[in-house]
């Protein structure tokens, strides 16, 4: 009860604080934080250049240069400035996973670039991204198929009059980065825009057996047409390389102590281990055309094509001890040689839509209407997996490899078309209603590598989504929104499911959200209470591996009931920034009695994150960076009957930005886990197996920016 009274407090005062800060000019000693929260408009919700301090919803945007200042690079890092944002099995080398509000973000159907969906099964460059916008809650709004947590938007940067950056970086151990950033408008008009975006990481984390490496190449262009028009176009082309670190887990019924294990072993680092390799290449084309004075048109395309070699030393489960789900007691493991090679998917999506402002029955209108048609496919090869012998958490075992190609990987295709319409509608000066609805229809088809086991879902739903905002004063705004998700789901095409393929119900999600945001110059803030139920699809029978023993049916329901807030307050040469969040996650309505009030595994009960900048006095510029992350305990076994404890780490860092004769330098530094804290950060159940995670121990690192 300590810890839940303790963070209620925080959440109060970061109610009293913003969602975000601005960096300011430095001679006035203003210092940026994190967040552009409550000034910035979120793109990814459909409802235009709308503030979000004026806004019925929830969302956080991330600034490219407030990742830098806290020396973040990925987006996995965005747990560490977002309460309500944490781990969903994030191992280091491999396709990061977020979960908002406690629910696990779909890779394939949960994020957008520039409001367009992509695959997020590959590692995201963030060179060319401008920001990071999260839109928090059931999303079936803004996409016809996701999980209820939110929606991640990537905001691509887009051309400027001038810009030459350059940006070298260092951290531990031996980890070094260097990228260019350039930009400039043509012509006397400057109707043309071109940016080019370009870097290479040497990667040497601390963790051992984790060389690699990372290199991006993008460019993006507009022009500014005479009939008012708007063309742009950009491409990326990235990859990464680089062996991926499998997790710890329980030794026998026992949970380790993080302190006695060390968070730089790596258990893939057999002689044979090879990288995890994801590349990617994206392209995309914008046409905007205002119709009229209140009628706009906007036309968008998007390709992404994904390659990865996932491979691996992977340990799973102990045979001796006759448990599938976690290590051995003596700390050996059953060890596994997992290859997938050459898999490939390929993204398009098309979006039209036409937006405009109209007054009916005497109410202003602010409305769009769109129609998004997208495709996707995955093609596999058959891929390895094969016991290879018993390893141990020293990570000192010598074991042979066997890459045998001996499991069948299943390709798919899937096609969907959206038809969307929303409108904000101004009942008088104080209130406002926000309404929206899409219309899905989608097409799913699989078949294993071998031919076989084909399967077929189509389907249609409708998702809506309503709210209710009203000014109680100039300064605070006060709403009440509810709206649906679906999720779609059939039976694995797996001999020992029972009725293979067969599609089960749509799944189909809904929250209530009610919150108070305010703005004034002296401090902005944001409070929302939830609540979200999401049907729960489980496994039931024997499932002992025979055919039919196993059936894949709904199953009650996931509930995440939570408060979150966030906020900023200035205090002189001293700005905060805090968020948090209270999540009571639960399971309920099971045909299994047992299950029902049992936590979902890997997801906090409660989440603090807090920042903080000094400018010191006397030294124009240098601003003093202070992180500290707050996560309450997880459950490792889905029974609930282990649980890792709460953490705090703290990070520290500096900021000297000096500017003279056209010339700026930036330098950055910073210590990550100044305390060298030894904990689980994050425990996930994948895989049916239990992870561990420690927290990296302490790191420095360094980077200086030019540009003229």
């Amino acid at each position: 009860m300590a810890h839940h009274s303790t963070c209620i407090a925080l959440a109060a005062l970061a109610s009293l604080t913003s969602p975000g800060l601005r960096a300011q000019d430095a001679a006035t000693q203003t210092v940026n934080v994190t967040g552009t929260g409550s000034r910035s408009s979120v793109s990814v919700s459909g409802f235009g250049d709308v503030p979000l301090y004026r806004a019925p919803f929830s969302a956080t945007v991330i600034s490219s240069g407030q990742l830098a200042d806290a020396g973040l690079n990925g987006l996995a890092d965005l747990t560490h400035l977002d309460a309500a944002t944490t781990d969903a099995y994030n191992a280091p080398g491999y396709i990061g996973q977020l979960a908002v509000r406690g629910y696990t973000l779909d890779n394939r159907s949960n994020y957008r670039r520039d409001g367009l969906p992509i695959n997020a099964e590959t590692a995201i460059a963030q060179g060319n991204k401008a920001a990071l916008e999260i839109l928090k809650g059931t999303s079936g709004l803004q996409a016809g198929v996701s999980a209820p947590g939110g929606l991640v938007n990537l905001v691509v940067k887009r051309p400027v009059d001038h810009l030459r950056s350059f940006n070298l970086g260092h951290a531990q151990d031996g980890s070094y980065s260097a990228s260019a950033d350039l930009s400039q408008r043509l012509g006397d008009d400057k109707a043309l825009g071109w940016r080019v975006n370009a870097g290479y990481t040497r990667l040497d984390p601390p963790t051992r057996a984790s060389r690699g490496h990372s290199q991006l190449l993008a460019g993006a262009a507009d022009l500014r047409l005479a009939n008012g028009g708007l063309l742009q176009a950009e491409f990326e082309s990235s990859q990464q390389s680089q062996p991926s670190t499998p997790g710890f887990s329980l030794l026998g019924n026992r949970l380790p102590s993080a302190g006695s294990i060390d968070p730089r072993i790596n258990l893939n680092n057999q002689a044979w281990s090879l990288p995890v390799v994801l590349g990617g290449q994206t392209a995309s084309l914008r046409y905007s055309q205002a119709l009229s004075a209140t009628l706009d048109l906007q036309a968008q395309w998007i390709r992404q094509r994904l390659t990865s070699q996932d491979r691996i030393a992977f340990p799973f489960g102990c045979t001796a001890e006759a448990n599938f789900d976690r290590y051995c007691s003596d700390g050996s493991f059953d060890l596994y040689d997992y290859r997938s090679e050459n898999e490939r998917r390929l993204s398009d999506a098309l979006d039209l839509s036409l937006s405009g402002q109209a007054q009916l029955a005497g109410m202003a209108h602010r409305y769009s209407a769109g129609l998004l048609v997208t495709r996707f496919s995955a093609r596999f090869q058959r891929n390895a997996y094969n016991f290879v012998g018993i390893g141990r958490i020293d990570g000192l075992s010598v074991l042979p490899s066997d890459p045998t190609l001996n499991f069948e990987s299943s390709n798919a295709d899937q096609r969907s078309s959206e038809f969307r319409l929303q409108d904000r509608v101004a009942l008088n000066p104080q209130t406002s209603l926000w309404a929206g609805l899409r219309h899905t229809r989608l097409r799913r088809d699989s078949v294993l590598t071998d031919g076989s086991q084909a399967t077929r879902t189509d389907q249609a739903f409708t998702t809506p989504w309503l709210a209710l905002m009203r000014a109680l004063n100039p300064q605070q705004q006060v709403y009440l929104s509810w709206g649906q998700g679906i999720e779609s789901d059939v039976v694995p095409n797996r001999p020992q499911f029972a009725h293979p393929g067969q599609v089960l119900p749509a799944l189909k999600s809904a929250q209530v959200e009610l919150g108070l945001k305010h703005h004034s110059q002296d401090w902005d803030g944001a409070i929302a209470a939830f609540d979200i139920r999401r049907p729960q699809a489980s496994d039931i029978g024997a499932c002992d591996g025979s055919a039919g023993s196993c059936r894949h049916v709904l199953d009650g329901n996931a509930r995440h009931r939570g408060v979150e807030a966030e906020g900023q307050w200035p205090l002189g040469a001293l700005t905060l920034r805090a968020s948090a969040m209270l999540l009571r996650a639960r399971r309920e309505g099971s045909n299994d009695p047992a299950a029902n009030g049992l936590r979902p595994t890997n997801v906090p009960d409660h989440s603090l994150k807090l920042q903080a900048a000094y400018a010191v006095a006397g030294w124009p510029g240098l601003a003093l960076l202070g992180f500290v992350s707050h996560e309450g305990q997880r459950m490792v076994l889905p029974d609930n009957s282990v649980a890792t404890p709460g953490w705090t780490r703290l990070d520290l860092g500096a900021r000297w930005s000096l500017k003279r004769d056209g010339l700026g330098l930036v330098w950055r530094a910073g210590i990550d886990n100044l305390a060298n804290t030894r904990a689980w950060k994050e425990a996930p159940f994948q895989f049916g197996h239990a992870y561990l995670y420690p927290l990296q121990p302490r790191t420095l690192h360094a980077s200086v920016q030019v540009d003229y």
